[in-house]
Order: C-alpha cells, then sequence, then structure tokens
C-alpha cells in the first residue's frame, strides 16, 4: 500500500514557474463553458496540442475539495467529481489546465462550467446502428446511466435472426408502458405494460401500413402514431448519398386496452401527415403535414408544416378542424420531429430544406416555439454547420437531449443541453465517456432516437425474442 501510495505521488508532477497565456486550452471533448447536471458522468478530457510532455489540471469551485489531476487524458474521480459538483450546484466550478512543452510550462486561460441547480433524469435509451441501408447489420436499443459511464443492452438484433430494431418510446420518461417495433420476417410491435408483453400486428384493414413512429399519450391509455410508405433513393454524387421519402402516410391513434385503432378523415387524407406529438395535457395532437407530389420526381418540393388537432381522450375521439401554427410555406423549409416539453412551454422541432429524414440534411437544425406566445427561433446556443436532428426532453423540461453529426460528419452523437429558469439555453455537451478521444474515435456505430428515461427499463429480453420467433401476433382492428 505504502509502495502504491509512493508511485501515485511520484506521478503527480510540479507545475514550476508556469508562463500564462491568454488563450484557452485545445481539449476534447469541449466542456469549455458548458451547463452539466450535477450527477452527471465525469467530464473526462485530452488535452489535443500537439509536443505535449506533461498535463497538470485543476478543477475548483467556491466550496468543496478541489481536484487535481496529471495526465494527458484528464480521469476524473466519480466520488470526488460528484461531491465537488454537489456543493458549488447552482454556481460552477473552474478548470485550469497547464502543459509542459518543450520542457516549459504553459499554464492557460481556466475556463467555466456551469452547475445548473435542476436535475436530470437517470438515463437515455438510444439505438446503436452500423452505417448501411437495406442489411439488417448488428443494432439494438441500449441504457446509459447519466451518472456513470455504464452501458447496457437493453434488446440487440442478434437474439432475432434477420431483425430491424426500431422506434422505442415511453411515456413521458417513465419506464413502463413502453413500446419498441420490430421489422423483418418475425416483426411485430412490442408493448410492454409492465405486466406483460403484448406482441403485436398493427397492419389494420385498410391502413397504409404497421404503426411507425409512436408517442404516448400522458394517461398511458393512447399511443399516437405515423403509418407510412416509406422509400429510399440513392444519389451517383454529391455530399447527401440518399433521400429517404414517403409515398403515402397517415396519422392514427392507437388504445391498447381494446386494441383497436382509432381514425379521422382529418389525418387520413392526399396530404403527407407524419409525427405524431401529444400535449402534456393529452388533449391536442400535433404532427406535421405537406402537401402531396408525385414522388420521387418532386421529392425536393415536398415540405412539411407543423399542425395540429385536438383529441378528446375521454372517449377517444378527435376535434372538427386543422390548426396549422407553423406554414412550410412561409418558411419554405420542412418541418420534422415536433416535440413538446412537457412544463407545456415550449415545442421543439427540426428545421431542414425539404422532406422529413433530415439525419441526412447537413443544414438541418433545431428550433424552438413559444406555446404561449406562438414566436420561434433558430437554436443558434446549440447548431452546428452540420446536421442537427433527433431530440427528446427530460421529464422536469430543463434539460434536451439531441443527436448531431459535427465533428466528422459521418456518425451521429449526442449532446445534452440546458434550460434554465427563464427559458435561456446553455451551451450543449457531448455525452461524456470514461476515455471519451479513444471511444469516439473508434465507435463505428451512431447513436438513435435517444429518449431519456427516469428509471431503469425492465425489459426481459428472452421473453421478447421468444415472442418475436413465435407467430402468434394480436391483430389490431
Amino acid at each position: 500500500m505504502i509502495g502504491l501510495l509512493f508511485l501515485f505521488a511520484a506521478c503527480q508532477e510540479k507545475v514550476t514557474s508556469p508562463a500564462r497565456v491568454d488563450t484557452l486550452p485545445s481539449i476534447f471533448p469541449d466542456y469549455v463553458g458548458v451547463t452539466i447536471p450535477s450527477t452527471i458522468a465525469p467530464l473526462n478530457f485530452r488535452v489535443t496540442d500537439d509536443g505535449v510532455e506533461a498535463v497538470d489540471v485543476v478543477i475548483a469551485g467556491t466550496k468543496g475539495k478541489p481536484v487535481r489531476l496529471n495526465g494527458r487524458l484528464v480521469d476524473i474521480p466519480a466520488k470526488q467529481w460528484h461531491e465537488l459538483l454537489e456543493s458549488n450546484k447552482g454556481d460552477s466550478i473552474e478548470v485550469k489546465v497547464s502543459v509542459r512543452q518543450g520542457k516549459k510550462w504553459k499554464e492557460y486561460r481556466p475556463f467555466p462550467i456551469y452547475v445548473s441547480p435542476f436535475p436530470i433524469d437517470y438515463g437515455l435509451v438510444y439505438r446503436l446502428l452500423a452505417p448501411g441501408y437495406e442489411v439488417y447489420s448488428k443494432m439494438g436499443i441500449y441504457e446509459r446511466e447519466l451518472s456513470t459511464f455504464r452501458q447496457t443492452p437493453l434488446f440487440e438484433n442478434t437474439q432475432v435472426t434477420a431483425a430491424c430494431i426500431n422506434c422505442h418510446a415511453f411515456n413521458r420518461t417513465e419506464p413502463t408502458p413502453s413500446s419498441v417495433h420490430v421489422r423483418g420476417g418475425h416483426g411485430a410491435t412490442v408493448i410492454d405494460t409492465g405486466d406483460r408483453l403484448e406482441f403485436l400486428d398493427t397492419k389494420a384493414d385498410g391502413q397504409l401500413s404497421a404503426c411507425v413512429y409512436p408517442y404516448w399519450h400522458p394517461s398511458g391509455e393512447y399511443i399516437a402514431y405515423s403509418v407510412n410508405k416509406t422509400n429510399q433513393a440513392f444519389h451517383l454524387g454529391g455530399k447527401k448519398p440518399i433521400e429517404v421519402f414517403d409515398q403515402a402516410s397517415d396519422v392514427v391513434v392507437y388504445h391498447p386496452r381494446s386494441h383497436r385503432i382509432l381514425t379521422t378523415p382529418l389525418l387520413s387524407t392526399a396530404s403527407f401527415e407524419t409525427f405524431p406529438a401529444f400535449s402534456p395535457d393529452g388533449r391536442t395532437l400535433y404532427f406535421c403535414s405537406a402537401e402531396q407530389k408525385e414522388m420521387p420526381v418532386r421529392y425536393k418540393d415536398v415540405k412539411y408544416s407543423l399542425c395540429s388537432i385536438a383529441f378528446h381522450p375521454e372517449d377517444g375521439t378527435f376535434g372538427d378542424r386543422i390548426d396549422t401554427l407553423i406554414s412550410a410555406r412561409t418558411l419554405d423549409k420542412s418541418i420534422s420531429f415536433p416535440k413538446p416539453s412537457f412544463d407545456g412551454k415550449y415545442l421543439m422541432f427540426t428545421l431542414s430544406d425539404y422532406g422529413n429524414f433530415s439525419i441526412w440534411h447537413k443544414e438541418a437544425d433545431l428550433w424552438l416555439l413559444d406555446l404561449k406566445t406562438g414566436t420561434y427561433r433558430n437554436l443558434e446556443e446549440v447548431n452546428s454547420d452540420d446536421t442537427e436532428s433527433y431530440h427528446n426532453w427530460s421529464s422536469n423540461s430543463h434539460w434536451f437531449v439531441f443527436s448531431s453529426r459535427r465533428g466528422d460528419g459521418l456518425y451521429t452523437r449526442l449532446y445534452i443541453s440546458s434550460v434554465d429558469g427563464q427559458g435561456r439555453i446553455g451551451k450543449p455537451f457531448l455525452l461524456p465517456q470514461q476515455d471519451p478521444y479513444t471511444f469516439y474515435d473508434q465507435l463505428i456505430y451512431s447513436y438513435n432516437v435517444p429518449e431519456f428515461v427516469s428509471a431503469p427499463v425492465q425489459w426481459d429480453k428472452r421473453e421478447m425474442a421468444k415472442g418475436l420467433m413465435s407467430k402468434e401476433r394480436v391483430k389490431v382492428k
């Protein structure tokens, strides 16, 4: 034990006579000035300057015990990190980085990390999938505990032959009830009620397709779905390799207790309706709608507006008119992924030049609609020069997670951003990893459909695989 302590002390190289420079250090990930929850896993980072011989980092707040570290990979002890964040909740901590280059020390300008007073949920659930367009390569649904680096597989397609697993959804971040869609020869929509698993055939008679994009009603009594006839086409050149588009699409609502599909002619028109989402009070159904065009010839002319219709949860009926909240004609752009915050203040959406498959649109950005005033704006605080696409809110609406291709422009990574009590948006931070530089450099999977969860998800993987491999399905009506 004494030997180990001596070795540790010997590694703590002392900074002597550093030259102070008024520049920030080059680090990956860029955690300069981000806002974080007090329970987040350590924001480990690596100094990326060339010719670095030694690194010294001091992390301190106005309260609590400072943390001092050596090494190009700044690997922060979890216990000390969380104690320091808890002591400075609602305030900030300061990170001071010094490097030795050419036997001389240089001390960079310290940078802040802001510690929000608002808590964040237990974890995230997301899909990880390798690049590909047709073949169902390895993919799965995974859960990440946000206070640690622990990632747990919830279900992987290696458990079912030739399957694509996607479109998982939870009700206001609660782990149950939940749903997940599986495509392929053993396809089904799986509903976890908490007591049992149901395996559904959601292709009702006369319906365009099986149910696709889901959103739970806050009561847990309904699930809104889109039904889509989706196709894809490939570009012969350019930076955008693929276009995914709908030939037709409608919006329906599923009632799990009766296994019935509820619909209205207003949501089954010749127009393309998709991406449904219930309001927090459950009395409004938001969705996107575009005028029908000849596809794929006029795919660039398909631009989606943000619309809504009243919903009556007492009897599962709809209102008698469609309201257009943001017109595609006004913006000459296309809206996808409308997500209302659970406190009812905002609705976040993705804006791109056309279509609804924004993950392949470099110009796609996140926008925010104020539901009280009706004003909307570009979220410049979080957007980059590359794709920002799918997003979701935390249970208290003070955090949101979104997917972005910033960095290499190829793989989708997850970022988390804060919303304070006045609606101000904090600088987003990349999902922390034990060794983020190595992890993200070597990861060949993209993150997809991130969802916050307030507690661990308890899917029975064995029962799910068994049910999918069987031919028994509950046919919806």
